[in-house]
């Protein structure tokens, strides 16, 4: 995905050096970028299980209070995590049509795979 934005990015009359040096590195992205969601997402909720079963074995009031207060800061960051990925997402296409209408006359253009 990323390397074809590239390639595309670098088809005009300038050979790109780089980009033999970027290729192995663009596929391991691609290749590991599923299974470290996979992995952030299930850490995230033994995380806030964890803390769920600190707040529930909680006895003193302070106690509680701090349990309650990290378990809401875990599950925010978790969900705003989770919103920027997919406001990402949805952005992607418009800012590539935005950047390749702004070229100009240099007759590259970047497309994003659907």
């Amino acid at each position: 995905m990323l390397e074809n934005m590239i390639m595309a990015a670098f088809t005009g009359s300038t050979a790109n050096p780089f980009l033999s040096a970027a290729k192995p590195i663009i596929e391991l992205i691609n290749m590991a970028a599923g299974p470290l969601l996979g992995i952030v997402v299930a850490l995230g909720t033994l995380y806030c299980v964890f803390l769920g079963v600190k707040l529930a074995k909680a006895e003193e009031p302070q106690d509680r209070e701090k349990a309650k207060g990290a378990l809401k800061n875990a599950i925010i960051g978790f969900l705003l995590i989770f919103v920027l990925i997919a406001a990402m997402n949805m952005m992607l296409n418009p800012l590539m049509s935005w950047m390749n209408s702004n070229l100009g006359s240099s007759g590259t253009s970047i497309a994003y795979p659907q």
